[in-house]
Formats: structure tokens, C-alpha cells, sequence
């Protein structure tokens, strides 16, 4: 209901608005949107019921009888003339070649246009080239292409002509863009992905810093940690680890080698498994990537944009006077901020147009990045691709050595030029338009080529295998575990040679040679020795009265030996003096075999028993300390 209400209202409110003039004035003409002339609508029909809105091209009849007017004169102007056209040699876009005779003809798809408006048209034409083969600009404009335009040497330039702002000043381009020109950059095929390859692939470079960083400063975060505990708590169960029992955790949980370490209180517990629990997060997410980068890793090259080329500073080579040369000179560019690069003699603009001899010479010789448009990267890497395949049928790597970028290095619109004032662009560019629409233009641009792509970036077809390159860091860390090995045993050899010198000197202050039984001892325990022996055991050592001819007691393995009698029972003596009682069998003693070794069994003054070791060894060991 509400909406026939408002219908009535509309209505009403139309019907009192005035009469608006929609028919079309006396005198024009009316352009569809392809742009022909509608010529069957009357004078006074409503310019809305024929489709025709405010932005509807409208041009008056006179106007258009002119443009016809002009195109007819300019067809009977050029028909039968000859014309002189200009080119570059740029292979595969536009180049010339000189006959038996000496006539230059031109080649290429700039000059298939040529022939296909000489066709329509009914001219003739002769090829010329520049002295020198380059666009030219306002600073390099002697002996160039733009020279001779600007100059009207020639009627017009056939060639794909990158449109430069700073050369609008001499020549006037076609209002028809030929194409978008892409400049590619083609390398030498690296052996691994610039991601990365082998142990150090699956994580980027300021992972393994953390990682590094992490593994020095955990042990003594931890070890302060503890300490600070202990001391807020009072606890004396937990005893704290000392820093090098810390750092050896630290490490031995990233080897997975687990640790003999066993924290009781709580606090110290929840620090050591933090650190398992990180550091088994860090090895499962390297273990998975790491399968992934020697399986599944697609391949990357290290240079991509401009950008990778100005921040490391990389040589590359390009034409001379061409559009890459003229987009760094010129300020207004987008590669202006390459041209410190020139400067830095990083930059290289060739004069040679071969660019079979710039690829072997500057790329595969000397590892430049070689920039050039991609109809003829494509055409030169396709005529590499076939020489060599000729050379080895089945190994693609020898196949494809170089690689391309995908990112263009450049990307600038490409059209014909004319001279200033010259009408052959209102006769010409229509004719080029629809070629370009059609679709003709580019696929003239790549006839030559196959649909597939020619070596690409990634090879699917090779086999990733490993190579001395994917494990050169595990060689790495074998010399370096070996060579620190080597450095710590050597530390070892000078501070026991620094110490044995030292004890030398410290005996040699007390009058004291080497100890009796040819070990070094510490001076102050075996002086301390000497004195005690010298002081109470008078009666057992003899009448001396000089510590220097004192000796220690004779070892264990004497009592046990039926010969020497009188050092059996000095030392029986010495046993009595220290509280043992040396009774029973085999000269005072019972010989058991306990735990696999042999000790003999004493008794002591309260009657409990007594072990003392027999072997060699271990017996030294129990009479140097039980003795002191």
C-alpha cells in the first residue's frame, strides 16, 4: 500500500516538472562506442531512447567531413612516395641485413609492420641506421636515432622506442603504444637456491643469532637464578650448580645428551624444563623444515629487483644507448637512484649488440647480471638452449646455465617516433592500433619461440640429490669441534707444565727435592707430613732427628710379603699408634675378596672392622691419605 502511494506521488511531482529539451541540435553527428558514425537517428529523438548518455563521443558533421577530408589528401599524398625510415639494431624487435647488392633491408617485427603499411599504403622506403647504434638523449644525442628524427633526416623511426620523458623534446612518439617492453635480467644459474641450502637452510640468518645468543646467555641467567633463590630462601638442601655444570646443561640439552644434573627445589625444576621444552619446539621445527629445503624447496635466484641489485652491489651490463642506460641517467626515472652504481663502476653499457657474445662473455665468464628486453632473453636463451642440448642430450643442468628473474627490471611503453609536426602518425596509427588489438603485434614478438618456457627457475625435472655443498657446514663443524679440541689439549699440556715448574720452585725454596716416591706433592701437605712424622712418631721412625732423612711408611703390598720382617712390624706398629689392631691370619690380617677386589680385613681399638686395599693403586691411595 505504501509503495503505490509513493508511485502517485512521483507521479504527480513529474508531471509538474517542465519539459526537459533531450533532442539532439541540427548539425551533428552522432559516433558509436566503436567508433562509427550513427547516421539513422532522427534529429528529434530523445538522445536517452538510442543509448547515449553525457560522455558519448559527439562531433559535428563538418568537423568530420574535414578529418576525411584530410585522410584522403594524405593517402594521395603518400601513395607512390618514398620514405626514409630509421631503425636500431635490436634482434629480434627490429635489425637490418645488406644484400649481394649493398641494399640494407630491414627485418625484424618492426618491419613486418612496415611492409604490412606499405601494403595498404603503396610506398616506398629505404632503410637507414645511426652512426651509432643508440636511442639517444638530450646529453648523448650525437650520432643517435633521436638525432636523426629530430633533425627530419628520415620520415619516421620503425623500431620499438621506449618512451622516455626526457626525449618528448625531440621527437613525437605514436599516440599507439606497440607494446609494454619488459627488461629482464638473466644470470648465471647459482648451484643452490638463494634461500638457502644444506644445515643452515631451514631457519634465516637472524634465527641462528638468537639461537647463538640464546645458548651463551641461558647458562648464566640460570646459574643467577639459582643463586638468587638460595639466598632469598635460606634453603641448604639445594645446593647451587656452579656456572660451568649451567652452561654444560645448556648445551647438552641442544644435543639432546639429557644431563646429570637434579634440581630439587621447584623453581629450579620449572628453569630446566623451560629450556627442554624450547629447545624441543626449536628441534622438531628444524628437523621438518630441514626436510622440506632438501625435498620440496622451490628455487630462488639472489637477484630479483632492483633492489637486490643496488644492495649488493652487483655488476650488471646492458646496451649502450638504450632504455635502461637512459632510465638511470635521467632524473625523473624510476632507476635514477642506480646511478651512484655507474659511478662505482658496478654498471657496464655494452657497444656490442651481439647478445650471444655479452651473455658468454659477461654472464657465464664473469658472472654479471646481463639486463636486455625479454623478446630477446627469450630468443637468445631458447638458441643457448638448443646449442647445448645438441651437446648433451639428457643432462638439463648443461641444458640451462643461465636463469632469468621473473621481476622486470624495467617496464616502459614502446611505440614508433616521428618527427615534430610530421601527419604520418594521424595516417599510421589507426592501422597500428588495430594490429595491436588484434593481437598480431605480439604474437610476432614470440613466432619464434615455443609455447613452453625455456629454462625455468625452478628445474622440475632434476633430481635434488645431495651434495658436498648441502653438508659442507657438517664438515665445518667437525673441524671446528677438532680444532678446539685440539687447542683445550694443548692448554692442557702448558698449565701442567706451568704447575709442575711451579712445585719445582716451591720444593726448591724449602730445601726439598721431589718426593721420595718421584711424584710431585703439594709442598705444604707433605711438609705438613714430614712434621707430624718427625714430631710424634719419633719412636717408630728411629733415633733421627732430621725430617729430611725420614721416610714414609713402605707401602701396603710389604705387609703382605713374607720378606722383610723388620718393615712388617714397624709398619704393625705404625697400624697400633693410629688405632688398628692388626690381628688374625696372613701376618695380621684376614684377605677377603669383596665387590671384586681384594682387601685386608683389620680390626680397630673399639672392634670394628677395618678394610684396607690391596692393589697397587689403591693402596698407595689409602696409605698417602690415611697416613697424613
Amino acid at each position: 500500500m505504501a509503495t503505490g502511494i509513493e508511485l502517485m506521488v512521483a507521479a504527480a511531482l513529474c508531471l509538474a516538472c517542465p519539459p526537459v529539451n533531450n533532442t539532439l541540435p541540427e548539425g551533428l553527428i552522432l559516433l558509436g562506442e566503436d567508433g562509427s558514425m550513427v547516421t539513422d537517428v532522427p534529429i528529434d529523438v530523445d538522445a536517452a531512447n538510442v543509448g547515449l548518455d553525457e560522455e558519448t563521443p559527439v562531433e559535428t558533421l563538418e568537423v568530420l567531413r574535414n578529418k576525411r577530408e584530410k585522410l584522403r589528401n594524405m593517402k594521395t599524398w603518400i601513395n607512390g612516395r618514398h620514405l626514409r625510415i630509421a631503425t636500431l639494431e635490436d634482434y629480434p624487435l627490429s635489425y637490418t641485413q645488406t644484400l649481394e647488392n649493398g641494399t640494407r633491408v630491414g627485418r625484424g617485427v618492426s618491419f613486418q609492420i612496415i611492409e604490412f603499411l606499405q601494403e595498404k599504403f603503396n610506398f616506398t622506403y629505404e632503410v637507414v641506421v645511426p652512426q651509432d647504434n643508440i636511442i639517444g638523449s638530450k646529453a648523448d644525442l650525437d650520432r643517435s636515432l633521436i638525432e636523426m628524427v629530430n633533425n627530419s633526416q628520415v620520415d619516421l623511426a620503425a623500431a620499438f622506442i621506449p618512451s622516455l620523458s626526457e626525449q618528448r623534446s625531440f621527437v613525437f612518439y605514436s599516440t599507439t603504444t606497440l607494446d609494454e617492453g619488459e627488461w629482464i635480467m638473466v644470470m648465471r644459474r647459482p648451484r643452490e637456491s638463494a634461500g638457502g641450502s644444506g644445515l643452515l637452510a631451514p631457519f634465516e640468518f637472524w634465527v641462528w643469532i638468537l639461537i647463538f645468543v640464546s645458548l651463551l646467555a641461558v647458562g648464566p641467567i640460570i646459574y643467577l637464578l639459582i643463586i638468587i633463590r638460595n639466598r632469598l630462601t635460606g634453603d641448604a638442601v639445594q645446593q647451587p650448580y656452579s656456572l660451568g655444570h649451567c652452561a654444560w646443561f645448556v648445551y647438552g640439552a641442544l644435543m639432546k645428551q639429557g644431563s646429570t644434573l637434579s634440581p630439587i627445589a621447584d623453581s629450579t625444576r620449572l628453569l630446566f624444563a623451560t629450556w627442554w621444552i624450547f629447545i624441543t619446539i626449536l628441534t622438531s621445527f628444524y628437523t621438518a623444515n630441514l626436510t622440506a629445503f632438501l625435498t620440496l624447496s622451490k628455487f630462488t635466484l639472489p637477484y630479483n629487483t632492483v633492489n637486490d641489485i643496488l644492495s649488493k652491489n652487483k655488476h650488471f651490463v646492458s646496451m649502450r644507448g638504450g632504455a635502461v642506460e637512459y632510465a638511470i641517467r635521467t632524473t625523473n626515472e624510476s632507476l635514477f637512484l642506480l646511478n651512484r652504481m655507474i659511478q662505482n663502476n658496478y654498471a657496464v653499457f655494452t657497444d656490442n649488440s651481439n647478445d650471444t657474445y655479452n651473455l658468454q662473455n659477461y654472464v657465464e665468464r664473469n658472472g654479471y647480471v646481463f639486463v636486455r628486453d625479454r623478446p630477446a632473453i627469450n630468443i637468445m636463451l631458447y638458441r643457448d638452449y638448443l646449442y647445448r642440448k645438441s651437446v648433451s642430450f639428457s643432462d638439463e643442468k648443461v641444458h640451462c646455465p643461465f636463469a632469468m628473474a621473473r621481476e622486470p627490471f624495467l617496464t616502459k611503453k614502446r611505440t614508433f617516433a616521428y618527427p615534430i609536426g610530421s601527419n604520418l602518425s594521424e595516417l599510421f596509427d589507426p592501422e597500428l592500433l588495430n594490429l595491436v588489438e588484434s593481437g598480431i603485434i605480439k604474437h610476432l614478438s614470440a613466432r619464434e619461440l615455443p609455447s613452453a618456457e625455456i629454462c625455468p627457475q625452478d628445474l622440475g625435472s632434476t633430481e635434488r640429490q645431495l651434495r658436498n655443498g648441502d653438508l659442507m657446514m657438517t664438515y665445518y663443524i667437525m673441524l671446528a669441534g677438532f680444532a678446539t679440541s685440539l687447542a683445550v689439549f694443548s692448554t692442557e699440556l702448558l698449565f701442567r707444565y706451568l704447575n709442575a715448574r711451579h712445585e719445582a720452585n716451591k720444593w726448591a725454596r724449602h730445601g726439598v727435592g721431589r718426593s721420595p716416591n718421584g711424584q710431585s706433592v703439594k709442598p705444604s701437605r707433605w711438609l705438613r707430613g714430614l712434621r707430624r712424622l718427625h714430631s710424634g712418631d719419633k719412636q717408630l721412625l728411629g733415633s733421627s732427628t732430621h725430617a729430611q732423612n725420614i721416610t714414609p711408611p713402605p707401602p701396603y703390598q710389604s705387609i703382605f710379603n713374607h720378606g722383610g720382617e723388620l718393615q712388617q712390624q714397624r709398619w704393625h706398629q705404625a697400624g697400633k699408634a693410629h688405632g688398628l689392631v692388626l690381628g688374625g691370619n696372613q701376618n695380621g690380617g684376614v684377605r677377603r675378596l669383596i665387590n671384586g677386589r681384594d682387601y685386608i680385613v683389620f680390626r680397630n681399638a673399639n672392634g670394628q672392622s677395618q678394610l684396607v686395599p690391596v692393589r697397587s693403586p689403591s693402596a698407595a691411595l689409602f696409605q698417602y691419605t690415611y697416613t697424613e
